[in-house]
């Protein structure tokens, strides 16, 4: 009987993307049954993203209920069972691996003395856990009824254009309940964005001097104050879409040439652009990850 690995979803669609990626390639390494836990990352109330892979063309089934802890009382029965987990040969719960200061890179995850099923947590937010299986993951993550957006006008953009794509993560540390009204959060967000912007404008100087006439679209989580920074007519920004985080993901994926900036969600449209002479250049100094495996090799720094 085979394995079963059993994972949990959490936080926004990039790392909803990276958590079903490693797993859906272990599950094809090890020949394992594949389930993931849809709810347990989600039910508190404090939490601000939902699980959006049902979007998608995942073919993971849904964890029984007996594996979900989506609750209080099963969150702290979870608890419980991996503290007894510490004494057990056969492990119920594999961890990402992180040293004290939380930093991770790519390792080789040992499934060998793991129970006959077992729960995996953790972002896993590289690649090389699974660049073997890109063209697969391409359709598990290629989105339901996608001619909804056969008419988006900034699709027709990139279609006939020399776009090029920038997004604008603001907020990041600042948009979590408890976070809105800290000042150091806010500051923190300020400067994320000022660092940012810089970048941007040297990724700018890059592809002006390689493409004719190129069209920069702009996404972002929220463009207050944005147009302090892209004022004149080669800035075009992507907003009042229907079902945005969605329309925008498939929009980016659309894309030929790339400004990715720190956010997972930038990372996973670039990634899965398809057209195989794309340019995709990254922050040198600038990350959105604590994997220092978090860059692609092939993406240029700047």
């Amino acid at each position: 009987m085979k394995k079963k690995i059993i994972t949990k979803i959490s936080e926004g669609l990039g790392n909803q993307f990276f958590m079903y990626a490693n797993s859906f390639a272990l599950s094809k390494k090890f020949d394992l049954d594949f389930y993931i836990d849809p709810l347990s990352g989600y039910y508190k109330k404090k939490e601000v993203y939902n699980f959006m892979l049902s979007h998608f063309n995942i073919s993971a089934k849904i964890a029984p209920e007996k594996h979900l802890f989506a609750n209080p009382k099963r969150n702290l029965l979870k608890k419980t069972l991996i503290f007894f987990d510490k004494f057990n040969k056969k492990k119920k719960f594999i961890f990402e691996k992180r040293n004290k200061v939380k930093i991770s890179n790519f390792y080789d995850i040992d499934i060998d003395n793991t129970h006959d099923y077992f729960y995996l947590d953790g972002n896993f937010e590289s690649e090389k856990y699974f660049i073997k299986f890109k063209n697969e993951l391409s359709n598990e993550f290629s989105i339901k009824n996608h001619n909804q957006f056969d008419n988006n006008k900034y699709l027709n953009y990139i279609n006939t254009r020399n776009v090029v794509s920038i997004c604008v993560r603001q907020n990041r540390f600042s948009e979590r309940i408890n976070n809105k009204n800290y000042t150091q959060s806010l500051d923190k967000s300020k400067l994320f964005v000022k660092h940012t912007i810089n970048y941007i404008y040297r990724s700018i100087d890059y592809f002006d001097n390689i493409i004719d006439d190129p069209l920069y679209l702009i996404w972002s989580n929220d463009f207050k104050d944005l147009n302090k920074f892209f004022s004149t007519n080669k800035f075009i920004f992507v907003e009042k879409n229907q079902n945005k985080i969605l329309t925008d993901f498939f929009l980016l994926t659309q894309c030929k040439n790339f400004i990715v900036s720190p956010s997972t969600f930038n990372w996973w449209g670039a990634w899965l652009s398809k057209y195989k002479d794309k340019i995709c250049l990254r922050p040198k100094n600038l990350i959105s990850s604590n994997n220092t495996d978090f860059w692609p090799e092939k993406w240029i720094s700047i």
